[in-house]
């Protein structure tokens, strides 16, 4: 008898244990496959970004020995730095700029490529392109594009009698033709518009034909109030690239015409590479970051006036 009843008991408690230590497994396979993304953030990302706000507080030349100074860099962005605002009211102008009319563009282009119409595939194809083109490469294409003497848009203006334009060499238009070069570069925008367009319902612009609507109608009661959530993730992403446009000021016009192009993101390589000043770079860093999580910030704190859910309850 008690062998028998030891024996039901191991019967009755082993698909228990069994069950523990199944999810004792998943729980460690679960932490393995994330531990190398913690581990990327912590090393790549956390750690670094700690340092930086030491180093933001120090006077160090990068080969030597690092001087603390307390907020002394901060005050000297603010008080005396010929760049430092320069490199603001630029990439704040770009940045607003861009976004803009990049969400705008590519949600016209967005709404073109949806329709039924011959050749569709062909048409998202040639959009998509341009994101492929590495940023080094296509700046390279643009600055032989805008070129006064021999680039192919004074060529195409000339040919049809047109005024030509210095483009990058001007300080009133560099910042026009930066934003230009942008817009050709935002296929990504465009698939992200027109996945959402693709799951606008169709039962609710039927509702709006019913009705007598035109197509006028059907974009403004249900088309946009449908698009806000993904007109609201990239104007976020487009913020916060826009914020650190770098390589097109670094290749094309190295900050000028009269530092008219002159970014934040080029001042901090300048700063920590070519003047051996790390801590003003760190402490620019800072400030740019200040700036990219405080608009951020407004834009998600207004999103619930204008963005729509769909089948959220008021």
């Amino acid at each position: 008898m008690k062998a028998s009843s030891i024996l039901t008991t191991r019967r009755i408690s082993s698909p228990f244990h069994f069950a523990y230590n199944r999810k004792h497994h998943e729980a460690i396979a679960g932490y393995l496959f994330v531990a190398p993304v913690v581990l990327g953030f912590l090393i790549w990302v956390f750690i670094p970004m700690v340092a930086t706000m030491g180093i933001s507080l120090t006077n160090w030349p990068i080969i030597g020995n690092a001087e603390w100074v307390g907020l002394n860099n901060y005050v000297s962005l603010f008080d005396d730095d010929p760049f430092f605002f320069p490199a603001v009211k630029a990439t704040t102008i770009i940045a607003f700029g861009s976004v803009i009319l990049r969400v705008v563009y590519t949600f016209l282009v967005a709404m073109l490529l949806n329709q039924e119409i011959r050749g569709k595939a062909i048409f998202r194809t040639i959009y998509y392109l341009p994101s492929i083109v590495p940023v080094v490469a296509s700046s390279m294409i643009w600055t032989w594009a805008y070129s006064v003497d021999f680039g192919l848009f004074n060529s195409v203006l000339k040919s049809v009698g047109l005024p030509v334009s210095r483009w990058i060499s001007d300080s009133t238009t560099v910042l026009p033709s930066l934003i230009l070069m942008d817009l050709w570069a935002s296929s990504s925008t465009i698939i992200i518009f027109l996945a959402g367009l693709q799951g606008v319902p169709r039962e609710l612009k039927e509702a709006v034909e019913v009705d007598g609507g035109n197509w006028w109608h059907k974009f403004c009661t249900v088309t946009v109030p449908h698009m806000t959530p993904y007109i609201l993730f990239n104007t976020v992403l487009g913020i916060i690239a826009a914020f650190q446009t770098f390589t097109q000021s670094f290749i094309m016009t190295g900050g000028g015409p009269e530092k008219a192009s002159l970014f934040l993101s080029l001042v901090i390589y300048r700063k920590a590479f070519s003047d051996g000043q790390m801590g003003m770079a760190c402490a620019i860093a800072w400030i740019l970051f200040m700036i990219i999580a405080l608009i951020t910030f407004l834009v998600f704190k207004s999103s619930g006036a204008w963005v729509f859910y769909y089948g959220e309850k008021k």
